[in-house]
């Protein structure tokens, strides 16, 4: 028997592939397939199942696309109200894999529809257990994202306590050797407080998770809602459209639209700049945004990106603008590149450059922006003056901003000041916007 993680940092998103006896199954499959056949094919495996543990709402999953290409079932609660071909995956279902079972558990919490999977070997001794978003290393799933969108919509509160019960009645009781491979790690907006292991066990999160140490319901349901982390815009669109299924990968980028020659950018439609900021800031598009490429580039291209919003995609080099069109892909926004261009030659805006002798000595010249999350700002400003608008607001409150003086920007490292410097000053052409950037670090 083979048990292989495969894991996205930029999604912090954990897949898996079962291997027995020339048989292979895929649990939440990324938007790209080609790994998974990959695999299979290194093993001289036939991948004969896809198991979905609910409607993900931070990627977009290629459990279609591999149903097609395979002829694999696609496995998922019947609670989910797929779309797609597929077959009911609840509470007594069994797939077979030679002398090895996958047994699905129904653990409402995260989502109404979310399923466990419970590896049984050979042995008929149970090993290991998928827990999707529901129970991961350190943390459980949150219970906010499936009020509005899904198959099944539920209050926080509901499923809040749906997850006490899961965890309690269905998860807490198995062996406490079994392995705890979870869908996502630390970084995931999914949950709140993972730890940086990519797997666990039973009875080391029996030990450490915080969400299973001894409570009633009530203080468990409080706990669990508290300082959750924000919710990007991209989030229930992908709900929907891992209901439904999602077209090709690699289809889908290939009908993205990419000019051979620079082209007139249509007014009014936002330009997503991925270069670093340091080339940004040396002569960038007028009016573009800042998203840099790297590690968290899709998280925050949804965040500040409705699901319905075109877009210009800029990058530097071929191979660059190839690599943001497949992570933007990855959340399901390919379509909503409007075209995917190299800088073009009349890029020539500058971004101003601070005083930062002038800005120490008088910042309240200045108008602060902080632009971090709000559970960092509830550990304290760093600029008691600063007005707090969290990078993902900014663009539906940046009218907030009062304009009778120069403005400052920052956050804590510098990748989320220099889009949101962008947004601000796209807004305000009349005064200069400054980046803080990683000076910031003198003030903490």
């Amino acid at each position: 028997m083979i048990v292989h993680q495969f894991y996205d940092k930029g999604l912090a998103h954990a897949s898996y592939a079962i291997i027995r006896s020339g048989k292979m199954v895929v649990i939440d499959p990324a938007r790209n397939p080609q790994p998974y056949y990959d695999f299979a094919q290194l093993h001289n495996a036939d991948i004969t199942g896809v198991i979905e543990t609910h409607p993900h709402a931070d990627f977009v999953s290629s459990h279609l696309e591999i149903h097609q290409t395979t002829g694999a079932v696609i496995y998922v609660s019947k609670l989910a109200g797929a779309e797609y071909p597929h077959e009911s995956f609840d509470d007594g279902d069994v797939i077979r894999l030679d002398d090895i079972k996958l047994k699905a558990i129904n653990t409402p919490g995260h989502s109404p529809d979310s399923i466990c999977i419970l590896l049984e070997d050979e042995k008929d001794k149970d090993c290991a257990v998928f827990t999707g978003d529901t129970l991961f290393a350190g943390d459980v799933g949150r219970p906010d994202l499936r009020e509005n969108v899904g198959n099944i919509t539920a209050k926080k509160e509901e499923l809040a306590r749906q997850m006490y019960h899961s965890t309690r009645e269905k998860l807490m009781v198995l062996p406490a050797d079994v392995t705890v491979y979870p869908a996502h790690g630390p970084g995931s907006l999914c949950g709140k407080s993972m730890s940086p292991d990519l797997q666990s066990s039973i009875g080391k999160e029996l030990r450490d998770n915080y969400a299973l140490q001894l409570m009633d319901e009530l203080a468990f349901v409080k706990t669990l809602m508290a300082d959750q982390p924000f919710m990007p815009k991209y989030f229930g669109y992908d709900v929907e459209l891992n209901k439904t299924g999602a077209p090709n990968f690699t289809e889908s980028i290939e009908t993205v639209s990419r000019p051979s020659q620079d082209i007139v950018l249509e007014k009014n439609v936002l330009v997503i700049d991925t270069r670093v900021k340091e080339a940004y800031r040396s002569g960038h598009v007028k009016n573009a945004i800042n998203l840099q490429d790297a590690e968290k580039f899709e998280t925050w291209l949804g965040s500040v990106v409705g699901p319905n919003e075109p877009f210009y995609l800029l990058a530097a080099t071929k191979d660059e603008l190839e690599t943001v069109i497949k992570k933007t892909a990855k959340i399901g926004y390919e379509k909503n590149i409007k075209a995917a261009i190299l800088i073009p030659a009349d890029a020539k805006v500058q971004s101003p450059v601070l005083d930062y002798a002038d800005f120490k000595s008088h910042p309240d010249h200045y108008t602060i922006i902080d632009v971090r999350n709000w559970a960092e700002i509830k550990t304290g400003k760093l600029f008691k003056d600063a007005l707090t608008i969290p990078l993902p607001e900014l663009r539906e409150r940046v009218s907030e901003i009062p304009a009778d003086k120069p403005i400052v920007v920052h956050c804590a490292a510098g990748y989320r000041s220099a889009a949101a410097a962008g947004i601000i000053q796209t807004a305000v052409d009349t005064l200069p916007v400054y980046d803080l950037s990683e000076a910031i670090n003198e003030w903490k």
